[in-house]
């Protein structure tokens, strides 16, 4: 039997037709790629999430010599997060790069740590992929990963 897949997205043909606060977000997320170490790859990818409390937590990404040890910076943001404060619950989270020749999209092995928080956290974590001042949104990480590994 064969079954479809649909989903749902947002796509803003500029950030500027985003709610404010993720807009703000985007803006964070831009920032973040900043403090990035990508000297092999030159690729800064810079993450933001708003959290309940209304805080805003960044990560980045982080290359080592000794690949693959470095982390992208879904994952910086995320393990860092659950260490710190895993009670307060991740609302959104904007993704972003530079270069921002096109939207930065999480890769696999993020979009299942996205998936795995979200589980934990019992609330979908809105996701906003943003570059070359377009966005692309989705309203929960399984929208991004809609067959997930699970134990």
């Amino acid at each position: 039997m064969k079954t479809d897949f649909t989903f749902r997205f947002d796509r803003y043909a500029s950030v500027s037709e985003m709610p404010e606060d993720e807009q703000r977000l985007v803006e964070q997320a831009e920032l973040a790629c900043t403090t990035a170490h990508a000297p092999y790859s030159n690729f800064h990818v810079g993450a933001a999430a708003l959290l309940e409390s209304g805080r805003v937590v960044i990560g980045s990404n982080q290359e080592s010599e000794v690949y693959p040890a470095g982390i992208c910076a879904e994952r910086n943001l995320l393990f860092h997060h659950q260490a710190m404060s895993p009670d307060d619950r991740i609302l959104k989270l904007a993704i972003a790069s530079d270069p921002s020749e096109r939207e930065c999209y999480p890769c696999g092995i993020c979009r299942q740590v996205l998936v795995d928080v979200e589980k934990r956290q019992g609330r979908p974590i809105r996701v906003i992929m943003s570059g070359a001042g377009s966005a692309t949104a989705v309203d929960s990480t399984k929208d991004l990963l809609p067959f997930t590994f699970e134990l």
